[in-house]
């Protein structure tokens, strides 16, 4: 039975996605994913009095609706003088091409039992959301993400928010606010995840996106750390490629 508490650090990859949606306006959209959208969203319209093409802002989050352009992925390392963090980025305007080299990075270095994939919120957004794109793609699944007929325990998968609920599932709560109330210093000082796609669109910017999302690999290791009991990493010893 695998247990939220990992022995050996360096068995973990922990991620972080940034999506946006698959067409930048609603207006771009072909009528029939229109209609779709509309559907998907119609008791969230009526709750806040808003109309599909409103709330087509936030299309990025669904995976039927939205791509992605970064994965932001951290492992630790151990050396002489401590843990160490190693973060960099898979990203690009072409999103098979971003799966293609995270499946291969899982498949060549976190492929047995006894490895597992990190992120804060991740069993409800990140890992599911990468899975269904791979599925659109038609990339095969790794096995860290290939879980139909698993039993919860059998998943290799942590979650910070998880760690953080103690069995309280009624609320989201921040990778932000979990930073700050905790004392975690983090250098999450430019972007929010809501302007990641004007960002991508308007300002054609993806290294401020990426730059973004290696902050938040950084924050979820620590986060992850300051939650299981093990010291924080000190910025000296991170390194982002």
């Amino acid at each position: 039975m695998r247990s939220e508490q990992v022995r050996d650090l360096t068995k973990v990859l922990f991620l972080d996605i940034e999506t946006v949606p698959a067409e930048y306006r609603w207006a771009d959209l072909d009528p029939q994913m229109q209609q779709f959208w509309d559907q998907k969203t119609r008791y969230r319209q009526g709750a806040q009095n808003m109309n599909a093409a409103d709330l087509y802002r936030e299309a990025g989050i669904y995976a039927e609706f939205g791509r992605i352009i970064c994965i932001g992925v951290g492992r630790i390392e151990e050396q002489g003088n401590g843990h160490h963090l190693r973060v960099t980025t898979l990203h690009g305007d072409h999103e098979r091409d971003i799966l293609e080299r995270f499946v291969e990075l899982l498949n060549k270095h976190y492929d047995t039992d006894d490895h597992w994939l990190c992120g804060h919120n991740g069993r409800e957004f990140d890992f599911p959301y990468i899975a269904r794109r791979c599925v659109v793609n038609t990339v095969p699944l790794p096995r860290l993400l290939d879980i139909a007929g698993l039993k919860p325990w059998e998943v290799g998968h942590l979650d910070t928010m998880n760690l953080w609920s103690f069995g309280d599932r009624k609320n989201f709560t921040s990778l932000a606010l979990l930073t700050h109330i905790l004392g975690i210093p983090t250098p999450k000082d430019d972007i929010t995840g809501a302007d990641v796609a004007r960002v991508y669109y308007a300002d054609n910017d993806l290294d401020r996106i990426t730059a973004y999302c290696r902050k938040d690999v950084v924050a979820t290791v620590q986060l992850y750390l300051r939650l299981t009991g093990y010291p924080l990493i000190p910025e000296a010893n991170i390194i982002q490629v």
